[in-house]
């Protein structure tokens, strides 16, 4: 199966769900191309509203066509999304509107467009909101079934897409279920906590480790919030060491989450990797490997955290 970013799984999910569900709406910012609604708009276009460019209009359109009984797609770049914080705490939070916020163009990864437009923190501000929960894919696989969760959800969620390709870290059996963890390897040195698309470089990072005779486990966290707890203290337990990966402020994100539950339930040295201040423009892949999330960089950050 191909690379494939987590925003074009979503688009086909949304206009295969979209025949068979006529509640299923879209509501754009005038980014429906980038966000990869514009087939389901183009195929039913009295479905599909775009507001022109008024984020706090879309998420306020989005709550009131929630609870007359549809099931809209509120969609945009994660910053320009989340950056309405105050329209989603009220109008969709406190107000309990079943809508699924969509934050594509995640992290550093999305390249030479540079910080103004990288969702970098966006994470940390839903963490913020007790009814909203997170949900990152890995892959197409994962993604296109975390779409048709949403659907049934009937409560707010967040879900967090990438810009770029990512590669393939499910086979076709694999089942994703809402607040489950799922391991992709295991092993007793180390536990690394991996989230969207950092989470096949942390496998790569996994080889690398084991050619040093580390043994990592490796552990795919497509729901942030809630965290699957019971899956994560398991490891812990067991390895005794954390490493948590994710294309996010290192502030407030997976980290953070993983880190809070330690903390209360069972203290674990956990080493943070995500991106340390602002982004920059530049190369995907250069930029993953300035902030240390590429394989090389996970692999020398969980080394050094060993004492290796």
């Amino acid at each position: 199966m191909p690379a494939k970013a987590s925003r074009a799984a979503f688009g086909e999910a949304l206009l295969d769900l979209g025949a068979k569900d006529e509640r299923i709406v879209t509501v754009d910012a005038d980014l429906s191309k980038s966000t990869m609604t514009a087939k389901f708009a183009k195929t039913y276009p009295s479905r599909a509203f775009n507001v022109g460019i008024a984020e706090s209009g879309m998420i306020g359109l989005a709550a009131g066509l929630a609870l007359a009984g549809r099931i809209p797609f509120a969609c945009s770049f994660a910053c320009f999304l989340v950056g309405r914080f105050e329209t989603i705490r009220v109008s969709v939070a406190y107000s309990n509107a079943p809508v699924i916020l969509v934050g594509t163009h995640v992290g550093v990864a999305i390249g030479e467009d540079g910080y103004s437009q990288m969702g970098l923190e966006d994470m940390g501000c839903l963490r913020s909101l007790p009814n909203i929960p997170i949900i990152q894919p890995a892959d197409e696989i994962e993604t296109k079934q975390a779409v048709a969760y949403a659907v049934e959800h009937r409560n707010p969620l967040y879900l967090r897409l990438t810009r770029q390709n990512l590669e393939p870290v499910h086979d076709d059996k694999y089942q994703f279920r809402f607040g489950r963890a799922d391991v992709l390897r295991a092993g007793t040195d180390v536990s690394i906590l991996a989230t969207g698309g950092t989470v096949w470089n942390s496998l790569e990072a996994a080889k690398k480790l084991a050619s040093d005779g580390v043994q990592a486990e490796v552990i795919n966290v497509a729901t942030v919030k809630p965290l699957d707890e019971e899956a994560l203290l398991l490891s812990a337990g067991k390895t005794g060491r954390v490493v948590t990966v994710e294309d996010h402020s290192i502030h407030g994100g997976l980290g953070g989450a993983v880190a809070e539950l330690l903390g209360e339930i069972m203290p674990t040295p956990v080493k943070r990797l995500g991106v340390v201040g602002f982004g920059e423009s530049g190369d995907a892949k250069g930029l993953y490997a300035k902030h240390g999330l590429d394989p090389d960089g996970i692999a020398r950050s969980v080394l050094k955290f060993l004492n290796r």
